[in-house]
């Protein structure tokens, strides 16, 4: 049996992370960035309007205000998407619309608010003062061209996507996806929806792992149930060692007499590093690689599995895909929080931030490794080193954050 902290340099040290794809814009959401994304021009373009109103050379409206108006003669109009060639000569103005280009000569813009406003008159009015560069949008102000807009390693959100569209980005090299297989094992497993009899339960790390992988942004290949049996174990395992880049097992991996999961691994040509770890929940946890192909199997208790899921399994497909790992924090407990002596402690827990904006954090009440409800009420994962005594409340302790819920 080996720690926590040996089995996550095991892991790390078996990762090799999968090439890159060139996809277009509109399929690119939740993808992982493969290169930075560099402006292929400032932004703005060019020196351009922030409001509607009159384009001026601000010297011409010195000591205007409402009594006593500058008048101006207009030039011409700059509209959004129209090109201009007006060259503005002192005493000279030209209506400039938002988002269009300052004609040469202009050095401050005039909202139409503070004029006689649009006309088709030759005169406009100016009732206030003009500072140089007021209302004017500077080219390159917000990003210089060469600048890196997005860096390698960044998850492509409604964010992302708007800055490519916005530097014409038609298609984006990202990482490619992981090729998943989830395997879930035991003869007592029935499908939700069926009526369920004595020794059976209902089949729900399948679903939950399937989750799971949506949330590590993978796709699944391959998702079976499998009955207690050596040869369908074989069959199916042999497959996804062909096909896929992670293969996922719950159950199966400890001591039973029909634990045949590792037995079968090791016959496929598995490399197994590990099949113990010194945690709780989830002592019973394999690690193993053929060739690319890591393997992870997970127990069979749907609380060990969510967690070794997240602590061991979701890392793992974000260094796949080289995106940024999810970080960790440090909480200050609410309440106490049970160590163990010789293991690494998890459960399930709440974190919120007080008053004072310090991060709190409190336990889940149910600790048990079959109480799956315990994530109900859940957004976060606490841990704890071994100890000779449990941590009190006010104690700091390591909290994992579960990215699809928010602290409170």
């Amino acid at each position: 049996m080996i720690s926590v902290q040996e089995a996550q340099s095991i892991i790390s040290n078996n990762i090799q992370p999968l090439s890159f794809e060139t996809i277009s814009l509109e399929n690119a959401g939740n993808r992982v960035i493969a290169r930075d994304i560099t402006a292929t021009f400032p932004m703005p373009r060019f020196n351009n309007s922030a409001m509607d109103g009159f384009a001026v050379c601000a010297v011409d409206t010195e000591g205007a205000d409402k009594l006593s108006p500058v008048i101006l003669k207009m030039a011409g109009v700059s509209s959004a998407g129209t090109p201009s060639d007006i060259i503005l000569k002192p005493g000279l103005c030209a209506q400039c619309m938002t988002g269009a280009a300052i004609p040469d000569g202009a050095d401050a813009i005039v909202i139409v608010e503070n004029t006689s406003g649009f006309s088709d008159s030759g005169t406009v009015q100016i009732f206030q003062e003009a500072k140089i560069g007021e209302h004017i949008r500077r080219q390159g102000e917000e990003i210089q061209e060469g600048d890196v807009l997005i860096s390698r390693g960044t998850c492509i959100t409604a964010g992302e996507i708007g800055i490519l569209a916005t530097f014409g980005y038609e298609k984006v090299s990202v990482m490619k996806k992981p090729k998943v297989a989830i395997f879930v094992t035991g003869s007592e497993l029935i499908e939700p929806g069926n009526k369920i009899k004595t020794g059976q339960i209902y089949n729900s790390n399948l679903y939950m792992f399937a989750e799971l992988a949506e949330k590590s942004g993978v796709e699944v290949v391959m998702r079976e149930v499998i009955k207690d049996d050596k040869d369908s174990l074989r069959r199916l395992l042999s497959e996804a060692l062909q096909i896929c880049d992670v293969i996922i097992s719950s159950g199966g991996v400890s001591m039973g007499r029909f634990d045949y999961v590792r037995e079968v691994y090791k016959k496929l040509g598995v490399q197994e590093h590990f099949w113990k770890v010194a945690q709780k929940p989830g002592k019973p946890l394999f690690f193993g690689t053929a060739e690319s192909t890591l393997i992870f199997g997970l127990p069979g208790n749907p609380v060990s599995s969510f967690i070794c899921y997240v602590e061991y399994v979701h890392p793992v497909m974000q260094d796949l895909q080289q995106k940024k790992r999810d970080p960790k924090h440090q909480a200050i407990l609410a309440e106490n929080f049970p160590v163990e002596s010789n293991k690494h402690r998890y459960l399930f827990g709440r974190s919120w931030i007080d008053s004072k904006g310090k991060l709190l954090c409190s336990p889940a009440s149910k600790i048990g490794s079959h109480m799956l409800t315990a994530s109900l009420e859940s957004n976060c994962i606490l841990e704890s080193p071994p100890g000779k005594q449990g941590l009190k409340a006010g104690d700091e302790i390591t909290i994992n954050p579960l990215n699809w819920r928010n602290i409170e």
